[in-house]
């Protein structure tokens, strides 16, 4: 698929998004927040769901997380214009609460549809709820961000790399500086792209290699 296809197919999905009715979400919501970026992006960062800001502007990561995130990303020679941003819920919850499984089984071919489209050499997950629904495995942020691994999306695949959602890094100085940290391995994740990812992970916090010795499989998210 060529650029201006998968260009068009985006924006055909996007149209589709925004009236989208699944889940009673649709009823309060201000907008769709269906995600932005280039088509042809290596890398996409996917965030929980839309906020105050992100329900306002119709754009994932808006106010100050975004100037934030460009800020970064800026540091380490990636420009926001060349990256895909998407969310895993495109309607906010009322006060921002977590997502329910039935508006995230609502939504979740949104995202999976985007992903398939852009097909980036990198998927960032931004917070714990993004990574444990990208990954398969409910592992809260602080103890995977930085540890990138395979997950595999229909007939395509991508290193999946958890950090810290930048909203959160706004008022906590320490995380701030992890999350400019990992960030910093975004380039050479992009340059390997196609190569396996390694687990950083000490050997204790590892999970056991299975008892026949055969390699584990990629994780396999649920698609078409």
């Amino acid at each position: 698929m060529d650029a201006a296809t998968r260009a068009a197919a985006l924006r055909e999905a996007a149209v589709e998004a925004a009236g989208c009715v699944r889940c009673p979400l649709a009823a309060d919501r201000t907008q769709v927040v269906f995600g932005e970026g280039n088509p042809d992006a290596e890398l996409a960062l996917v965030g929980e769901s839309p906020g105050f800001h992100e329900d306002r502007d119709g754009v994932p990561f808006a106010g100050r997380a975004r100037e934030l995130l460009e800020r970064l990303l800026g540091g380490v020679g990636i420009a926001l214009e060349d990256v895909y941003l998407a969310t895993v819920l495109k309607c906010r919850p009322p006060g921002n609460r977590d997502p329910l499984p039935e508006e995230v089984a609502a939504c979740e071919p949104h995202l999976f549809r985007q992903l398939e489209l852009v097909r980036p050499r990198v998927v960032a997950s931004l917070g714990s709820f993004a990574t444990a629904f990208l990954s398969g495995r409910a592992l809260g942020i602080t103890r995977v961000h930085g540890q990138e691994q395979r997950v595999t999306i229909g007939d395509w695949s991508a290193v999946l790399y958890p950090l810290y959602h930048p909203a959160a890094a706004l008022y906590t100085p320490s995380m701030l500086d992890v999350l400019e940290h990992d960030l910093a391995r975004l380039p050479a994740l992009l340059a390997d792209g196609d190569q396996p990812p390694v687990d950083r992970r000490p050997v204790t916090e590892r999970e056991p290699e299975p008892e026949d010795g055969r390699s584990r499989q990629p994780v396999q998210l649920g698609l078409f």
